[in-house]
């Protein structure tokens, strides 16, 4: 019988197309799930008044996370090797423990986020970081070094 380990990254990878998605759905939706998820009654007006503020950041955002997932997916295999895969895997993991324990450092930039939403979203950061992480250490040798 074969062993099958789960692969870390692949799961990851999906977890973070469904971030992704969820900007999306505030894109769709508008106000209502700004609201719900979070992001501040003034993103939520902007977004309700036509303004393309909250949708230019909500989009770029949700680009972010979907580059994100590809690199998760290449380093799982999954997909073509994109460049320096490795390195960016790093970064990622990196970026999402400086939002984790940085986000009382950044909360008075965004007055209008609810506590609710930075908890949250810190929650999910450890949850994608330690992923990222565990995933990289699980699929190190198997992602080529010559990036």
């Amino acid at each position: 019988m074969i062993k099958q380990r789960i692969n870390l990254l692949h799961i990851v990878g999906v977890l973070t197309v469904l971030v992704a998605l969820f900007h999306i759905v505030c894109i769709i939706f508008g106000g209502d799930w700004y609201r719900l998820l979070g992001a501040g009654e003034e993103m939520a007006q902007l977004a309700e008044s036509g303004d393309p503020y909250p949708t230019i950041v909500t989009s770029v955002l949700s680009a972010v996370f979907l580059l994100w997932a590809a690199y998760a997916f290449s380093g799982a295999g999954l997909i073509i090797k994109l460049p320096l895969v490795r390195l960016a895997l790093v970064l990622i993991s990196i970026i999402l423990f400086t939002r984790l324990f940085g986000f009382y450092f950044i909360m008075p930039a965004f007055p209008d986020n609810s506590l609710t939403f930075w908890f949250v979203s810190s929650g999910i950061c450890l949850l994608l970081g330690l992923t990222y992480l565990l995933g990289l250490k699980q699929r190190w040798r198997s992602i080529s070094g010559s990036d």
